[in-house]
């Protein structure tokens, strides 16, 4: 059960080795997909369907779940592993162009490119001025980075060629050589917060980081900071978001990803110091068409080769 038309071949070559049934408009709940699934081996989901636990209860041929996005969180894996599911996802092939993606709004955020653009589509430019959409320099401030999981290395693998010095935060320390090669430090999650002048987040969503900016954590950042994420939404509290920026607390946010998407929050939607984007970190032909090879590879791989595919998360052969 393949639940979106993917682009490239990798479905043509699905179909030689397998029965495919293809939803190209996806399902609308987890309801409807416990309804739909009985009788399928293999099922390729998006970040956007949940997976729970009604879904694997009602699946009892469901041999695997290949999911096409580098998260799991839309996954219960404790349910997959229960019932010798194998769980994929998408690794590697977009820590490209995301971290790309998050230095767009980093400098769009930082240099006024939206709203500037707004001005000249409305035609309300009157000429060069010496105030007029004065932004904030790259070189010499400082990156925050939460999270140094693929993307978050490249992200700080791109600051030298700004002149932007960083840090990063997660649970256990990268290796010294890694640090070095990246020009970079550990610090704790508090300090980063009050020092930093940009903080963007590439943390996996989990119940304990879930609103890990929140009011408290937002009010602990430096004045003027912007906020960056293209990570998962609800690392962020949006209400809270958009109080801090109204209030002038924060200079600025991009956002790519959202709490409750695909809606945004209302308040942040009329402010003119955030950038929002419609969740394209991945969007390339180039790595959507590798995300969509490495789930048709790893559902052939499993179900019509009969091996355990290298980049299973949990699950076993039953």
């Amino acid at each position: 059960l393949v639940l979106a038309d993917l682009p490239g071949d990798g479905l043509e070559r699905l179909r030689q080795r397998c029965e495919v049934t293809l939803r190209s408009a996806g399902v609308a709940s987890e309801a409807e997909l416990s309804a739909l699934v009985a009788g399928y081996h293999g099922l390729l989901s998006l970040l956007t369907q949940r997976v729970g636990e009604r879904v694997f209860a009602a699946a009892e041929d469901l041999e695997i779940v290949a999911n096409c996005a580098v998260g799991v969180d839309n996954i219960d894996l404790g349910a997959a592993e229960r019932r010798g599911v194998v769980v994929t996802h998408t690794p590697d092939v977009l820590t490209d162009d995301t971290a790309d993606l998050a230095w767009a709004l980093i400098l769009a955020v930082s240099r006024g490119v939206v709203s500037g653009d707004a001005i000249m589509r409305r035609q309300e430019y009157d000429g060069w001025q010496p105030r007029f959409i004065v932004g904030r320099s790259l070189t010499g401030s400082r990156l925050g980075v939460i999270g140094a999981g693929r993307i978050g290395r490249a992200v700080l693998a791109r600051a030298p060629a700004f002149g932007v010095e960083t840090r990063y935060y997660q649970r256990h320390r990268l290796p010294i050589d890694t640090e070095g090669e990246l020009g970079t430090e550990w610090c704790p999650l508090d300090e980063l917060l009050a020092t930093a002048d940009i903080v963007s987040l590439h943390a996996s969503l989990n119940d304990e980081n879930r609103y890990l900016l929140n009011a408290e954590t937002m009010a602990a950042m430096k004045p003027g900071s912007l906020v960056i994420n293209t990570a998962r939404g609800p690392l962020i509290d949006e209400a809270a978001l958009a109080e801090a920026l109204r209030s002038g607390h924060l200079g600025g946010a991009g956002l790519d990803v959202y709490e409750n998407e695909p809606r945004v929050h209302p308040r942040l939607v009329g402010l003119e110091n955030v950038v929002l984007l419609p969740h394209i970190g991945s969007a390339t032909w180039e790595t959507r068409v590798r995300m969509a090879d490495c789930c048709f590879a790893d559902l052939i791989t499993m179900l019509a080769d009969g091996r355990v595919p290298a980049r299973a998360l949990v699950g076993t052969v039953g």
